[in-house]
């Protein structure tokens, strides 16, 4: 292998270095991620089967109060004298067979079917629910009167059963370790705890537990719930002309990648995924730098007013950005209202067609790139105040005696800034870098509310400038494509972790946390 001086390239040397061995490394990296994946599963079979291999050993080992515990929770608990704690184990499992009998155990297998019969969907026949009755209707007359179950009713309490189930494990598992450990104590003559010392416990040494309860029960209502949700609903046939749905398997994430015929999904999602990642690099490296820049030079020695500057961009940052991009949406219309077109007529530089003036068509679809470049520069002057705020701070800190030695050794601006400067906050910020990638892969705002709701005849509802999480909203509020939204959000889920891990990996903050170099 040819031995390259890493530092006596000059800077553009160095930027194409950089990207040949990051392309390089990088089926190795996937590599490695593929067998950290394969490691984490390896440790929770582990796990699972150390678990299990407990879970008999108990059972082999204990007394007949522990054996009877493994069907009547708590009962070992009570025989040894931890009554309160032993009938807590109780009444959850009298609430959990109750709760299963009387309303659980349909709402998980129930999905898609109908207690009065079934009827099917071909876009021609639907649904209209009355009084909790669904009529069918085909070709405008009711055929049949059957009693239809809410899919999205069954499916929301079937993702809370499995979460109920899951949570039911977790105590009979431990009522049935509790069980074996108080046994455990008595035969060692020990006195087991009270429940009296047991609560006070919670509030002493298992205080991490009181505190962290309450977080992660509305982590697990609010977020994971949901996600779950989200995700079971990509495997569904659900959209809004659907209302009695079913499951389909992998059917819709084929759909997505499905390209034939006019205006179709999968080329609409291939579109959109280029353009999403040209957007995300070109708003995250554009403002990085462009904010660098400005940060130098509002901190260079010799420039007065910094204050002045700081406070203008700290106002910029102020103010809503929805306000903003509301207002530069007027600014940029291509018409005679538009701001800037009035601008660009007043100095000439409009070309007319027999007398009529050719407007620029800013946000339109028209054409390809001039949106796609308008909400690029407009996200620039959006986005530049804040990396001046965070990089203000870190500039200020990097050792003096760098740029001394540089200037001894001859150095100039330009070289000073990618050999020192650059790689410098680079080493600090690329933690942030890769949080805002991805916030811009899902950036919605500059999207939507400085173009809206524009469609293209080329693509599937969705128009030129759209992202990908722009696209899925609007086919979630505008036709109602649920599961194809549902689909569209995992893959850009799947899209953003991979990229985030192999990106990470291949940086010094990663190789090298102690030190800079």
């Amino acid at each position: 292998m040819k031995y390259i001086d890493y530092v006596q390239l000059n800077p553009f040397q160095k930027i194409w270095y950089n990207l040949k061995t990051f392309f390089i490394a990088l089926p190795g990296n996937i590599v490695k991620i593929c067998k950290a994946i394969g490691r984490f599963f390896k440790k929770l079979g582990l796990g699972i089967g150390k678990g299990v291999a407990g879970y008999f050993s108990r059972f082999v080992k204990g007394d007949w109060a522990t054996k009877l515990s493994y069907i009547i929770m708590g009962f070992g608990n009570m025989m040894k004298g931890q009554i309160v704690k032993g009938l807590i184990f109780l009444a959850t499992e009298v609430a959990f067979i109750a709760f299963m009998i009387f309303f659980g155990a349909n709402k998980i297998y129930n999905l898609g079917f109908f207690s009065g019969g079934t009827i099917g969907f071909n876009g021609e026949d639907y649904w209209v629910d009355k009084d909790g009755v669904s009529i069918a209707i085909s070709h405008g007359r009711p055929v049949a009167h059957v009693r239809a179950d809410d899919s999205m009713q069954l499916l929301l309490y079937g993702v809370m059963t499995l979460i109920i189930i899951a949570v039911f494990l977790v105590i009979y598992f431990a009522s049935v370790k509790s069980a074996y450990k108080v046994e455990q104590q008595v035969a060692a003559g020990e006195k087991p705890a009270t429940f009296g010392q047991e609560m006070k416990a919670f509030a002493d040494e298992k205080f991490h537990i009181t505190l962290l309860s309450f977080p992660c029960l509305t982590i697990s209502l609010f977020t994971i719930m949901p996600l779950i949700f989200m995700i079971l609903i990509a495997f569904t046939n659900y959209t809004k002309s659907t209302p009695f749905f079913g499951w389909v398997g992998l059917q819709t994430f084929s759909e997505v990648f499905q390209t034939t015929g006019g205006a179709n999904k999968g080329e609409t999602f291939i579109e959109l995924t280029k353009w999403t990642l040209l957007w995300a690099v070109c708003a995250t490296v554009l403002n990085y730098i462009l904010g660098m820049i400005v940060a130098l030079l509002i901190n260079k020695k010799g420039i007065k007013l910094k204050a002045l500057w700081r406070t203008m961009f700290v106002i910029t940052v102020a103010v809503p950005q929805f306000v903003s991009l509301l207002l530069m949406q007027q600014m940029l219309e291509g018409n005679e209202f538009g701001a800037i077109n009035q601008l660009l007529k007043g100095l000439g530089w409009l070309a007319s067609d027999g007398g009529t003036v050719q407007y620029i068509d800013f946000l339109g679809n028209a054409n390809k790139w001039i949106p796609r470049l308008t909400v690029i520069v407009v996200n620039i002057w959006v986005g530049i105040p804040y990396t001046i705020l965070i990089t203000s701070g870190i500039l200020m800190n990097i050792p003096a005696d760098l740029y001394e030695s540089a200037t001894i050794d001859g150095a100039g601006p330009t070289r000073t800034f990618f050999s020192i400067t650059l790689p410098y906050m680079l080493f600090v910020t690329t933690p942030y870098l890769i949080t805002t990638f991805i916030g811009n892969i899902n950036n919605f705002n500059v999207i939507y509310l400085l173009v809206g709701e524009q469609s293209s005849v080329d693509l599937h509802n969705a128009g030129y400038t759209d992202l990908l999480v722009t696209w899925l909203f609007r086919m979630s509020t505008s036709t109602g494509e649920y599961n194809t939204a549902a689909a569209v959000g995992i893959l850009v889920f799947i899209v953003c972790a991979t990229v985030s891990l192999l990106t990470f990996n291949l940086t010094k903050s990663a190789k090298n946390e102690e030190e800079f170099s």
